[in-house]
């Protein structure tokens, strides 16, 4: 005679209804962030204008407050910049711009002389700027 002829087995189940609504958020939480992370590591302070420089960046150039130069986040010296510049020149296809990120306290004669290296490599530069708080 079998007794357990009539009982069912349960299976135990996971409810992960909820699951799929977390991931989602935890998803959309760190689409948001990455935005908003800056990819500039080397922290200067533009100088203030009236008009925004818009220009498509192929290479950001920062010179900061010391006079040292870098190209992206790497620090390059000056007899270097050239090429190092024309390396990544190269890549492009169309006209390039060269985005110059300087420091409001760094001498003008360096940016002046990365500006020469720019334009005799055939790019245009570009100088960044900060329009908030311009008179």
């Amino acid at each position: 005679m079998n007794i357990r002829q009539g009982i069912r087995k349960r299976h135990a189940e996971v409810h992960t209804g909820a699951l799929n609504d977390i991931l989602f958020i935890l998803l959309l939480f760190f689409l948001i962030v990455s935005t908003l992370a800056n990819p500039n590591v080397i922290k200067v302070a533009n100088p203030k204008a009236k008009s925004d420089t818009r220009a498509k960046q192929t290479v950001v150039i920062t010179v900061d407050k010391d006079q040292n130069i870098y190209i992206g986040q790497k620090l390059v010296p000056f007899d270097q910049l050239e090429i190092q510049l024309q390396a990544f020149l190269a890549k492009e296809t169309d006209k390039p711009s060269v985005v110059i990120n300087g420091d409001s306290t760094s001498h003008l004669g360096t940016a002046i002389k990365v500006m020469q290296v720019i334009k005799k490599l055939g790019a245009t530069p570009v100088v960044a700027v900060d329009n908030n708080g311009a008179q």
